[in-house]
């Protein structure tokens, strides 16, 4: 059995709905999935990006995407009323969740609907006090020991390399993106184009990926 450590985070449109089609996705390969929530706004200071809201043609053009992604997938979808907003308060209660930092699906499930469906705030303080009494964290979301857990999924995936989500991490191996799902899938059902130059070789030399497509 293969084991996938899916690094999420809330804010994330396309982590949404990478969320919702993986089990479709993964249907009848043997894996496990650890859910492990991070600081998108972290991991793309430490490698010196923008996110795609943060510039504003990028904007629009992923919130089309996105809204296209899910009716062609059939994933519902709909943008919270703000957008970005500050997903701190969501990522620490989900960690808040589970007792090593991972946490299951039903609390990720419950986190990213609150965020995705509906059209509203996702940060108002109303909804997200009734979320938190709905998820029954097992610890002080706002304590030291949570956002510490927080910080440490967070300094694990800028470690394996992992530069924006959603990111599935297996065997070493890094997969990006929704798009990326197909990627992972193939290499899960052992394709062995994963044995070959395209994939060992092609960060240190580029003119692999050019002959890889003829």
């Amino acid at each position: 059995m293969k084991h996938i450590d899916f690094y999420l985070d809330f804010i994330s449109p396309y982590a949404h709905l990478a969320f919702e089609h993986l089990p479709e996705a993964l249907e009848g390969l043997s894996v496990s999935v650890a859910y492990k929530p991070v600081l998108l706004g972290a991991l793309l200071k430490h490698h010196g990006q923008l996110g795609p809201a943060e510039i504003p043609s990028k904007r629009s053009w992923t919130y089309r995407h996105v809204l296209w992604l899910g009716q062609a997938h059939g994933i519902p979808i709909e943008m919270p009323a703000s957008h970005p907003y500050n997903p701190l308060p969501h990522l620490r209660l989900a960690v808040a969740t589970g007792d090593d930092g991972s946490i299951n699906r039903l609390a990720a499930e419950t986190l990213f609907r609150h965020v995705w469906r509906g059209g509203e705030e996702a940060g108002d303080a109303t909804r997200l006090a009734a979320l938190t009494a709905q998820l029954q964290p097992r610890r002080d979301v706002n304590g030291d020991e949570n956002k510490a857990l927080l910080k440490r999924n967070t300094d694990e995936a800028v470690a394996q390399g992992v530069f924006g989500v959603p990111c599935y991490v297996v065997d070493g191996r890094l997969f990006w993106g929704f798009d990326g799902l197909a990627m992972l899938c193939a290499y899960l059902q052992g394709d062995a184009w994963f044995d070959g130059p395209q994939w060992t070789g092609a960060d240190q030399r580029p003119s692999l990926l050019r002959s890889s497509k003829g």
